[in-house]
């Protein structure tokens, strides 16, 4: 469990991190290697969910998309000083519990 708790993770920083370093070069006008560090970190974030245990691309995909909104609700208030409001962290609360019922509901 903890090690699927950290390829998530690990793919929610790659995935937000990478986009924010693209986001930086095309919005922000930030120099080509911005772009370009950001498009390679994207590439590790296609890979690092590849090696989760869990037999279904579906199931990993869905309960990471559970994980990343609760990392770009953290990445907004860290990085981007947003602070987020009752109604982020109810949403956020929410998605974690989908995750959980996704990758740990006993099943038949």
């Amino acid at each position: 469990m903890l090690i699927a708790l950290l390829l998530f993770l690990l793919a929610g920083l790659a995935e937000i991190g990478g986009g924010y370093l693209v986001w930086l070069w095309l919005r922000e006008s930030k120099p080509a290697w911005y772009g370009i560090c950001g498009s390679l970190i994207l590439i590790a974030y296609g890979i690092i969910p590849t090696l989760q245990k869990f037999p279904s691309f579906g199931r990993v995909y869905a309960a990471y998309g559970g994980v990343f909104i609760i990392l770009a609700v953290l990445w907004g208030w860290w990085v981007d000083k947003k602070t987020p409001d009752l109604y982020d962290w109810v949403g956020a609360v929410i998605c974690l519990a989908g995750v959980c019922i996704m990758l740990w509901a006993p099943r038949g």
